[in-house]
């Protein structure tokens, strides 16, 4: 029996272009939207459970299974062990062969480098548009300009900061971290 799995990251990514290209291949597919780098994954665990001596579990791309090339190489060695074949439609790989299983090993380890560099260059990245002053990560909730004139009503007396917090639809620790922010000291 062949099996096929289908894994996208996020939910504004589509399974679509994997069911398509393995329908033609597996007995059945099954789909899972869980990022690469989680330790659970439910709908992977099901399946290799659910596979017998003689079945094949197929993806479309070699990073659509496996986490990191360690990662790759240790769960395809005890799919053989339990005489389960691991296959790659996109690159023609079937690691029932001897060049499958090389070509899926180089392979393995081309999808590290190329996480590993697409990390570095995110990495690098945000640090240079922090260097340029940038904020990185979630939008602030507060404007600069609420932040002051709440800090204005705070000092004057006129307001408490939990009042503030609660006219700006804020919590009250969202608005002494967005003080922090502007450098008062509130």
């Amino acid at each position: 029996m062949k099996i096929g799995y289908i894994r996208v990251s996020t939910d504004q990514q589509s399974h679509q272009r994997q069911l398509d290209g393995l329908q033609s291949h597996c007995d059945e597919v099954h789909c899972e939207t869980v990022s690469a780098v989680k330790k659970k994954r439910p709908v992977y665990q099901k399946v290799i459970k659910k596979l017998k001596r003689g079945d094949s579990i197929v993806v479309w791309d070699l990073d659509r299974a496996f986490r990191s090339t360690i990662d790759a190489l240790t769960e395809v060695e005890k799919l053989r062990e339990r005489g389960v074949e691991f296959q790659i439609v996109t690159l023609n790989v079937d690691t029932a062969t001897p060049n499958g299983e090389l070509i899926y090993t180089v392979m393995a380890a081309f999808a590290q480098f190329e996480r590993q560099t697409l990390a570095r260059r995110t990495r690098e990245g945000m640090e240079a548009a922090r260097a340029k002053g940038k904020h990185i990560g979630r939008p602030f909730k507060l404007s600069e300009h609420e932040i002051t004139q709440a800090g204005k009503r705070v000092l004057s007396g006129r307001a408490t900061i939990t009042s503030m917090a609660y006219n700006l639809g804020c919590s009250r620790g969202t608005l002494a971290e967005g003080f922090k922010r502007m450098g008062m000291s509130i």
